[in-house]
């Protein structure tokens, strides 16, 4: 469970960083867990034009939120527009069936996951230390059976969510975290520099076989010692 951190100058870096790590997972035909927000849309696209062929691969959403699939606040369609899209032969992809009730698509997807190899997964940090949507102290960070559950909004934008929980976010080979900004080096200092506590989703969150690498650039490791 050690954790290896890497600083990058900037933001772009640290894109270029993770889309490296992405498009060798797509070239090996792995079992890919993908964040949502933001943060990541540099790196799938960068990801997409080092290796345009995923065809091996398989993608998997960390989180989702319950929203029609052309919502700009869609996990589903970021993925889309900045990576799959992008592909010469896309991967298999997995998306949460958004249409149905919150603990109904929790379910389906908890099933679809059932036997599934997760092999490499990408996840963010919100300022409140979530990742996916575990937020702190929420009580879906007890779950150790399930692993998918509905999340309750936790902060804005207000709609219901369907979270990876830790045992299936745990469970990659290699788990990687990409923060950027200053608004995130209080949370990456709790993350990735503190002991584990409910109080920051993150910091439960490391490989249980594997290697864990959190890519800040300098701005987000601000803090870190």
């Amino acid at each position: 469970m050690d954790l290896e951190i890497v600083v990058t100058g900037t933001a772009a870096e640290a894109a270029d960083t993770v889309a490296e790590l992405l498009a060798d997972a797509a070239r090996a035909g792995a079992a890919i867990v993908l964040a949502g927000g933001t943060t990541p849309r540099a790196a799938y696209a960068l990801a997409a034009a080092a290796e345009p062929d995923w065809s091996g691969a398989e993608v998997w959403l960390g989180d989702e939120r319950l929203v029609p699939l052309d919502d700009p606040r869609s996990n589903a369609r970021l993925a889309r527009e900045a990576l799959l899209d992008r592909l010469a032969t896309p991967p298999t992809m997995h998306a949460v069936r958004t249409e149905l009730p919150r603990e109904e698509a929790a379910a389906a997807y908890d099933r679809e996951l059932r036997g599934a190899r997760l092999d490499f997964a990408l996840l963010g940090l919100g300022p409140d230390g979530h990742t996916a949507s575990l937020f702190p102290d929420a009580p879906a960070l007890d779950e150790r059976l399930r692993l998918a559950v509905a999340a309750d909004p936790g902060f804005e934008p207000w709609v219901d969510r369907v979270t990876l929980t830790l045992p299936a976010l745990t469970a990659p080979a290699h788990v990687v975290f990409m923060v950027v900004g200053q608004q995130k080096a209080e949370a990456a200092r709790r993350a990735f520099a503190e002991q584990p506590s409910a109080s920051v989703p993150a910091s439960l969150v490391r490989s249980a076989a594997g290697r864990t690498t959190a890519i800040l650039d300098r701005e987000a490791a601000a803090l870190l010692d």
